[in-house]
């Protein structure tokens, strides 16, 4: 796989899960803030270390939501973010 499509994958699942947290509302906006900061650096500079990173605290946050309600975060978003985190 090539560095290109892997930085893609995880800056695709940063944006997917940005979204998710807007939806979600105020008790992730920390989070939420985290991603489109790191979003933002990855666009100026190309580095995606933040992108792992803070992916890995986004995927704790909505793995632990989607314990408690359960229908409120998809299998997929998770299942992306896995997946992208991986391939680092």
């Amino acid at each position: 796989m090539s560095e290109v499509s892997t930085n893609d994958r995880i800056e695709k699942a940063c944006v997917n899960a940005r979204d998710k947290f807007e939806k979600l509302g105020e008790d992730f906006s920390e989070v939420k803030g985290k991603l489109d900061w790191v979003l933002g650096s990855y666009a100026n500079d190309g580095n995606p270390e933040g992108l792992y990173e803070v992916g890995g605290i986004a995927l704790s946050s909505l793995t632990a939501y989607k314990k408690q309600k359960p229908r409120q975060v998809s299998k997929k978003l998770i299942e992306d973010l896995e997946k992208a985190l991986k391939e680092q």
